[in-house]
């Protein structure tokens, strides 16, 4: 049996959907299990354990339905028996299609069920894994059990590094300059025998340079943001001490690898999409606005993000001091 799976778009979505390709591969012991995704993301892919081929796409060299649909029939030689798409996009579904393979099984919300065998219900207020695996009880009629995110770093190499995350997709997650600054200063103040490393993509440096002017003991702070690949950066957190982070891609990679990760919520929700092993996680938020979380993307009330702004730094610093000691 040959099997395909639609990744998602973004890191810290793919991290979680490989609670998912464990399930399949628990389901179908004997199955082929490949998967589609983005191309920015390939290389995340081949840290999934179980995988056997890995097709990368990108939306620039097969652009709107037409292209997605081309994509598809390219893999039709490889002859899948089933085909699961974990984004819930139209496009998605259309790629399925193309390929030929004989069941196709997902969520649809653009009038991508003309395009599935099996259309699955999206359960409520659930994590995002658990929506996930949810997509293979509907198929199957049996409970998923030993539900683990998981990814295995090519080198793990102890760097006792501390490392930090003020960054995130969303400004509404993002950690603010001030805040930021005054978190550096106090953990550096305050752990003065630790190293820290600050980590982000290229698109995130100049906000990183920005949060280490004024920044003291700076001698104990690597700015690594970017200056890793996403393999390299799997690497790095492999070896950490701990990733204390915003809601974010890297909260999720880290918490995969199995390392201490301190989770800092404001405008999302951590019911949905907190980093899913509960071990060696602590997730935090203030709580003291009526509009937490509100899962926007910016924040309209305040400018910058108050939900961040007003969380507690010594109990952080008392989490980050239990996990690195």
């Amino acid at each position: 049996m040959k099997i395909l799976v639609r990744l998602p778009n973004w890191l810290g979505d793919v991290v979680m959907s490989t609670a998912f390709i464990g399930a399949v591969k628990q389901t179908y012991p004997m199955a082929q299990v490949d998967v589609i995704i983005k191309k920015e993301l390939s290389a995340i892919a081949s840290l999934i354990p179980g995988l056997t081929k890995i097709h990368s796409f990108s939306k620039d060299e097969f652009k709107g339905l037409g292209g997605v649909y081309r994509y598809g029939k390219t893999l039709r030689p490889e002859k899948y028996d089933l085909f699961f798409t974990l984004p819930d996009s139209l496009s998605s579904a259309v790629m399925g299609k193309a390929t030929g393979a004989k069941q196709r099984v997902g969520f649809s919300k653009e009038g991508g069920f003309f395009m599935l065998t099996k259309v699955c219900k999206r359960p409520e207020n659930v994590h995002r894994v658990d929506e996930y695996l949810s997509i293979l009880e509907q198929l199957t009629d049996m409970p998923v059990t030993g539900r683990k995110v998981m990814l295995t770093a090519n080198e793990v190499k102890p760097n006792d590094l501390v490392l930090i995350n003020f960054n995130s997709e969303a400004a509404s997650r993002r950690m603010p300059l001030d805040k930021g600054r005054a978190l550096l200063n106090l953990l550096t103040g305050l752990f003065p025998d630790k190293k820290f490393g600050l980590i982000g993509g290229p698109k995130d440096s100049v906000f990183i340079e920005q949060i280490l002017i004024g920044v003291t003991n700076v001698s104990r702070i690597e700015n690594y943001a970017g200056k890793t690949t996403l393999i390299t950066l799997t690497n790095l957190m492999a070896g950490a001490k701990a990733l204390l982070t915003t809601d974010s891609g890297p909260a999720h990679l880290a918490n995969s690898l199995g390392i201490p990760v301190i989770a800092l919520f404001g405008a999302g929700n951590e019911q949905n999409t907190a980093p899913y092993n509960k071990e060696k996680l602590t997730v935090l938020r203030a709580g003291k606005l009526d509009c937490e979380p509100c899962v926007r993307n910016e924040c309209k009330l305040y400018g910058i993000p108050k939900c961040m702004e007003l969380l507690d730094e010594l109990q952080i610093v008392t989490v980050l001091q239990a996990h690195i000691n």
